[in-house]
Formats: C-alpha cells, sequence, structure tokens
C-alpha cells in the first residue's frame, strides 16, 4: 500500500471523524496490508485532523479478547481532546459510532515516557502513573458492523476503534489496593450484565500500559505527561441503547456511570 492510498485512507477516516459518520465496509485498495501500514495510516488521521491526542485505548491484551477482535497481538489506538471526560456522562446514541461501553481502569500518566532504546520496565512505567481511575471506555467504530465489516488493518487504522475515556475520580493509594484480584461488574439499568477482574483479562492496568510504553518507544511515537490511557476491557464488549444507563462499580475503588439517551 503506497503513501498516496495511506493518505486518502488517512483523509476518508478523518472526514468520518469530524462529521460523526460512518461506512459500509472499505474499497480493498484501502485495506492496509498489515498492522504496521494501519498504524502508519492512524498517524496520518491524527495529522489530517490536527486534535491533539488526549490519551490511549489498549484492546485485545490476552489471547481471549484477540481471538474475539481477530488480532494476533494486543493493538492500540489514539484518543483525542476533548474526548477525555470526568464522569457522569452522556452520550445521544444516534451521534455515536456502532458504540460499546467498556469497563477499563484508565492510567493517567505523570511523566513522560520518551522514545528511547531501552526497553521500559514495568515497574518503571508504574512510577510515571500519577493516579489510577475506575472508568468506562465508549469505544466507536467509523465502520458499521455488517457483512461488509473491513479486516482488523482497517480498524487499527481507525484507532482501533477508540472512542471517549470516561473517568471517576482518582483510586486512593493505588499502589496499595487489590487492584488485579478487584471484581468489577457493568450493569445496565440496575441490573449487572458483565463481571470480570484485572486479573484474568489483562493481569494489571500497568502491565498492558507498559507494552504500550515500548510500543510507541519502537515506533519512534512516545508517551506524554498528561495522557490518559485506557488499559483493555475488563468485562467484555456490550452495545448500548437509547434509554440505558450503565454503572461501571469497581467494588471500594469506586464507580462511574454515564447515559445513552
Amino acid at each position: 500500500m503506497d503513501i498516496a492510498m495511506q493518505r486518502k485512507l488517512a483523509k476518508l477516516l478523518a472526514e468520518l471523524r469530524r462529521s460523526g459518520r460512518q461506512q459500509s465496509g472499505l474499497d480493498p485498495r484501502l485495506v492496509p496490508t498489515d498492522p504496521a501500514t494501519a498504524y502508519r495510516v492512524a498517524a496520518l488521521v491524527e495529522e489530517e485532523l490536527g486534535w491533539p491526542v488526549a490519551g490511549w485505548k489498549i484492546a485485545a491484551f490476552k489471547e481471549q479478547m484477540q481471538r474475539e477482535l481477530r488480532a494476533e497481538a494486543p493493538i492500540y489506538g489514539r484518543v483525542f481532546a476533548p474526548l477525555v471526560k470526568p464522569a457522569p456522562v452522556t452520550f445521544e446514541r444516534a451521534k455515536l459510532a456502532s458504540p460499546i461501553p467498556e469497563v477499563e481502569y484508565q492510567a493517567k500518566l505523570g511523566a513522560d515516557l520518551p522514545v528511547r532504546d531501552k526497553p521500559y520496565t514495568v515497574e518503571e512505567v508504574g512510577e510515571a502513573v500519577v493516579s489510577l481511575h475506575p472508568g468506562i471506555e465508549m469505544a466507536e467504530c467509523r465502520f458499521i458492523h455488517d457483512t461488509a465489516f473491513p479486516p482488523l488493518p482497517a480498524i487499527l487504522a481507525d484507532g482501533a476503534g477508540s472512542g471517549t475515556i470516561v473517568h471517576g475520580p482518582a483510586i486512593e493509594d493505588w499502589r496499595r489496593q487489590d487492584i488485579s484480584g478487584q471484581v468489577v461488574t457493568l450493569s445496565c439499568n440496575g441490573k449487572v450484565r458483565r463481571t470480570g477482574t484485572a486479573a484474568a483479562a489483562i493481569d494489571h492496568p500497568v502491565v498492558p500500559l507498559a507494552w504500550l510504553a515500548n510500543e510507541l518507544s519502537r515506533t519512534g511515537i512516545g508517551m506524554k505527561a498528561g495522557q490518559m490511557i485506557s488499559t483493555g476491557t475488563l468485562t467484555g464488549m456490550l452495545a448500548p441503547k437509547p434509554g440505558e444507563t450503565f454503572v461501571a462499580d469497581f467494588g471500594p475503588l469506586g464507580s462511574v456511570s454515564l447515559n445513552v439517551i
């Protein structure tokens, strides 16, 4: 896929984001040939939009979610300003692109993690986290989930389905809390619909965060203080409908709610 086709796809994805639209399928000539090309297109989308990158999303950290998303490795995408918001948040379903609320820990960086030759350790990345928050990522996708849904590289070019990060207050003294073992739930209109733990889904939020720090360092991007990272779903995926209220309950660590109208 030459640079002209990469730029053509980036212009399309940027326009779909700007206008809040989706489309069915994608011209096969515009489907990136591999993940590396897809991520280059995602960088071009950032360039086309000219929007600040306020954070990142991580998905498919473990094999089960990789199978569901047809991925062979973890994936990531940019989260643009002003799409990092404190809870509660109200969304209009008609203005969302195939939304999926996902219960996730959100990690805020207090220090840069710049490009470097030496890989980052989990301990180093953990030290760079200034706060950890309960949250929900309202993921979106610029392609309609129909029979023409394009292959994964097209989704990676679209930011791996990045949407809005909704976060609660910082978890007090999070380094001393049982982050991995805490059971979390996703309720819809008062009924528990999904349950999970970080241990099962991502090990611990800092583990996928360290993976992302090294991936972005390897590819010459790096991470910046102040960015919020959605570290991966703990409860799987669920499609919302108008009139629904979702609550992500992290027990003693806090809760986050959002409304869909």
